[in-house]
């Protein structure tokens, strides 16, 4: 079980790793992954993120604070830098992280959360949403329709980096302060879910994926919702044998669906009962095929909620096992786990 967390002022604070290999009982010596104050968690979607490469190696990337000592490009629309995406890895030895790193070069105005992910032939893939450094003013779309999906790829574990690109460019903007989600399956595809922004109120849900370890992607709208605001909202995967679960918010619920080759033909399954200002959800599905999806209610700007779950059999209906208990703090979510023998646990 890999845990990672966040402590400190929610915008300059500090991320740490920890280890279970006995189901939570014990957890190991606790190791800072980031410098001092270099990490933010204001609006819950810009906090650190965690996949496992080769080997098991620990990838995390997360968005820079104000305070970082990397900062991202110089941001032409106002003259000063902007915040990074900063990356780090577990080193060799397995007993310290290695120095952040900046992967943000070509693109500017990061806002809303990136996303990491990692597969078992050593390729990474950190994402996030930004702004072409060469987009001109008034020559195209402007706010945040200008923004674009973008891809910074390592074939090596982490090592190197190439400078990211963009991962397809179909023009459907990005929510700024929204999050996004990449994963990367058993079989090798990468696939990423983020939301958009057009013509103000278009907050559509999209899934794009790659085949060809990210250098192109393609995909399509899954689920729509037209809204004149930022529902600052968060995506999720897991996979298990046989299926990738992609998980969102539309319109006050949660949902979850299996992944399948064409977003438009996916079956969106709605938590059970009525939308609560339903947010952040997670999933994890085990080797029998039970999935357990897990959300808050009630969460906001600078105010905690309540987490709420719900356990689906391996047809996808939903069992007798359900809950919802208060203790989410301001800035946080859950995080549900598979445990050795199939069944499930949750963090928060």
């Amino acid at each position: 079980m890999h845990v990672l967390y966040y402590s400190g002022d929610p915008r300059h604070g500090n991320v740490s790793y920890t280890r279970s290999t006995d189901g939570g009982a014990t957890f190991s010596s606790v190791l800072q992954v980031n410098r001092s104050g270099s990490a933010i968690a204001a609006g819950t979607i810009r906090g650190p993120q965690l996949a496992l490469g080769r080997s098991g190696r620990v990838h995390v990337a997360w968005n820079g604070s104000a305070e970082a000592e990397l900062q991202g490009p110089i941001n032409p629309d106002s003259g000063k830098p902007g915040s990074a995406m900063l990356y780090a890895r577990l080193n060799d030895a397995g007993n310290a992280f290695e120095p952040e790193r900046n992967l943000m070069h070509r693109s500017f105005g990061l806002d809303g959360g990136g996303s990491v992910a990692a597969d078992a032939a050593g390729n990474v893939y950190v994402t996030w949403h930004g702004i072409p450094l060469d987009a001109k003013s008034g020559a195209g779309p402007e706010g945040e329709a200008r923004r674009q999906v973008w891809v910074a790829r390592s074939g090596d574990d982490g090592r190197t980096f190439a400078s990211e690109h963009k991962a397809w460019e179909q023009a459907t903007g990005a929510c700024a302060c929204c999050g996004m989600k990449v994963f990367a399956s058993r079989q090798g595809s990468v696939h990423a879910l983020y939301r958009s922004a057009t013509e103000a109120v278009h907050r559509d849900i999209y899934l794009i994926t790659s085949r060809d370890q990210g250098k192109s992607f393609e995909g399509g709208l899954l689920h729509k919702w037209d809204i004149n605001a930022c529902p600052m909202s968060s995506m999720d995967f897991a996979e298990n044998a046989s299926a990738i679960i992609g998980a969102w918010e539309t319109g006050g619920q949660v949902y979850w669906a299996r992944v399948g080759a064409r977003p438009d033909a996916m079956q969106p399954v709605a938590a059970p009962g009525n939308a609560k200002g339903r947010k952040h959800p997670r999933v994890a599905i085990n080797r029998n095929g039970e999935l357990l999806f897990v959300w808050t209610e009630g969460t906001g700007w600078q105010r905690g909620g309540s987490l709420a779950w719900q356990l689906y059999d391996r047809s996808g209906q939903p069992t007798s096992e359900k809950g919802l208990t208060a203790g989410i703090p301001a800035w946080s979510f859950a995080a549900p786990v598979v445990n050795g023998d199939g069944s499930f646990s949750i963090l928060y």
